[in-house]
């Protein structure tokens, strides 16, 4: 267990390096949040929904906190497997894909940080009806912690299929950009999920994607109730066991049939 913590140790304060990125990343997202603040506040004005107002703008400022978890990828993997310089970790007496699961969760955990702690102050204290409410309750927001890290666990297992995905076709762009697609959409990213008709939340609501950061956010709002979090819990952590073990097995079938071509 140590060799891990140790890559997750080193992979946090790799992170910890960009901070021109931090800034960049910070004003981009401050920026698009204080824009889709303002196109659902002009629909609530014209159209008025079920859905409190303050419970939207929690879901927008908590999805742009915690971009960078989403889409974050281990672009130095993506090159080593373009160029074969992969086969060297292959010679590493460690298990391959725990070696890389613990450096992708070490990115997105520290990249998400760095970028959501000052985020979620600044949206704090906007004004009412354009920045972050409170929580709906302590034991809201404690669940909504814990659900956030299974999301991480369970975002971190999926781009670990996408990279088992980029050792067969050895295209960067093709199933990234898909996956990044289905991400961006069923995380509510895009639109907030809970802006959805019911019928299709109920379906919506049990993908992998959902587990990821619309589980958090409504357990925060309140819109999940705090009895109802044991469920929301053994949903994230079952997606996130059968997607690490999906990942283990496509991993463990290319590294069987894996050539690496070149000098």
């Amino acid at each position: 267990m140590k060799p891990y913590l140790s890559i997750f140790r080193l992979r946090l304060r790799l992170e910890t390096q960009y901070r021109g990125a931090v800034l960049g990343g910070f004003i981009c997202q401050c920026f698009f949040g204080i824009i889709l603040i303002a196109v659902y506040r002009a629909l609530y004005e014209s159209r008025p929904q079920a859905l409190s107002f303050s419970h939207v703008a929690a879901y927008v400022w908590i999805q742009q906190a915690f971009f960078r978890m989403i889409l974050s990828s281990d672009d130095e993997l993506m090159g080593k497997i373009k160029t074969g310089g992969i086969v060297y970790d292959l010679c590493r007496p460690m298990h391959l894909y725990s070696f890389y699961f613990a450096r992708i969760l070490a990115q997105k955990l520290m990249g998400s940080l760095l970028r959501a702690i000052p985020m979620l102050v600044f949206a704090a204290l906007l004004p009412e009806g354009w920045g972050l409410s409170l929580p709906a309750s302590l034991p809201g927001l404690l669940c909504s912690m814990l659900a956030l890290l299974l999301g991480l666990f369970c975002v971190s297992a999926t781009e670990n299929i996408t990279m088992a995905a980029t050792m067969r076709t050895l295209d960067l762009r093709g199933f990234r950009t898909i996956l990044n697609m289905l991400m961006m959409f069923f995380t509510g990213n895009i639109l907030p999920l809970t802006l959805f008709p019911d019928s299709w939340q109920r379906v919506l609501t049990l993908f992998p994607y959902a587990q990821i950061l619309d589980a958090p956010i409504r357990l925060y709002t309140g819109e999940y109730a705090a009895a109802e979090a044991p469920w929301i819990l053994l949903l994230q952590a079952v997606w996130t066991a059968a997607l690490v073990l999906l990942g283990c097995l496509l991993w463990s079938r290319n590294q069987r049939k894996l050539i690496i071509q070149g000098g």
